[in-house]
């Protein structure tokens, strides 16, 4: 793939982050909008550019026109043109199953126009599970709840019930510390709450997020951890060490590096290699990191995941084999481990996916 000198038997990548594709056919503008939402900008381009002129506009121009048919680097307009011809269901299919992909973990709990994780799977002929957000299941929770009581005790049914399916629970938790909140601060926080909310309004309550964290840990399911900064969560990251549930660090730019040191650090701590690999290879152990595309919306963004991954990791490998630090097949293994393997034993997963043809 890309020149990858060890990409050809290579087993399918395991996307451990993401959250659908959207539906229908997109415009100029409405593509703009959501390739300005993958580069982080908001607004127009500036005058006389468009956000094809990034370096996820550029990656979309270098790999996904191949999979239509079309010429690498083509112009946008062409590109664009040639996705209204195929039509948005068939070009998203021929996107999704192009992408090298082989298994999704699909965020779910959050009310979303994009892809089910059923959707997802027909259309990249891949499968799909699911992770629990818990914010919107304790939302969802007290949009229906009258009283305190009822919402702690429908929370925690929810929870259950949501563990009997769901691969992991997820959270954007920014804070922990190293115990859970007694049961009186549970109920004042969902007291003020309850008292002050709007139905659909989202939960800031810190101690009933801390909360529905522990009780998630509870499950022995594994928790995602969407935290910018993973350091305020330091403490939960120890104080949970042995209880059978692993951790994934998620972390925001740039802060990989610190997050893979406390995956290093913890025995059940896992952390998403980033958008720069080389930077936690050298961090925390091989088999503590794990890929995944973050897409949201475009089909092409799961594209351009998978290949900037596998081509960061073709760069830093191909360095190590020319220094003679790690053989050919040193290299095979690692990229497998961090592109898959490390997701099929976390998450507990089925048997490996095939391999890319």
């Amino acid at each position: 793939m890309d020149g990858l000198p060890f990409a050809v038997d290579q087993p399918r990548l395991v996307d451990q982050y993401s959250h659908g594709a959207v539906h229908g056919e997109l415009g100029l503008g409405s593509f703009e909008t959501h390739l300005a939402a993958a580069t982080g900008a908001h607004g127009p381009a500036p005058a006389g550019t468009s956000y094809f002129d990034s370096w996820t506009g550029l990656a979309i121009r270098r790999w996904c026109p191949p999979l239509l048919g079309l010429e690498p680097h083509c112009p946008p307009a062409r590109y664009l043109a040639r996705r209204r011809e195929v039509g948005a269901y068939q070009a998203g299919r021929l996107l999704l199953r192009g992408a090298g992909i082989g298994t999704f973990l699909l965020e779910a709990g959050t009310p979303s126009d994009l892809t089910s994780a059923a959707e997802l799977a027909t259309a990249a002929e891949a499968r799909t599970h699911e992770v629990v957000r818990l914010e919107p299941l304790a939302e969802q929770v007290a949009d229906t709840s009258g009283s305190v009581d009822s919402f702690i005790g429908y929370t925690a049914e929810a929870l259950y019930a949501a563990a009997q399916n769901a691969t992991a629970f997820a959270s954007g938790a920014t804070y922990c510390d190293g115990h859970a909140p007694e049961a009186g601060e549970v109920r004042r926080a969902a007291d003020r709450w309850l008292r002050h909310r709007r139905p659909g309004e989202r939960l800031g309550e810190p101690a009933l997020v801390r909360h529905l964290l522990w009780s998630a840990v509870a499950t022995g399911l594994p928790v995602q951890l969407h935290s910018p900064d993973p350091q305020p969560l330091a403490g939960f990251l120890r104080a949970t060490t042995g209880l059978g549930s692993d951790l994934v660090l998620l972390p925001g730019v740039p802060h990989h590096r610190r997050a893979a040191q406390l995956a290093a650090a913890h025995a059940h701590v896992y952390t998403d290699a980033g958008p720069c690999p080389e930077e936690t290879l050298s961090q925390a152990p091989f088999g503590k990191l794990l890929f995944s595309s973050g897409a949201r919306g475009l089909p092409e963004l799961y594209v351009t995941g998978a290949r900037f991954f596998l081509r960061a990791m073709r760069r830093v490998l191909r360095e190590w084999t020319d220094e003679g630090l790690c053989a050919a097949v040193d290299g095979r293994r690692i990229t497998e481990m961090i592109g898959s393997g490390t997701a099929r034993r976390v998450y507990r997963l089925e048997a490996e996916v095939p391999a890319v043809g």
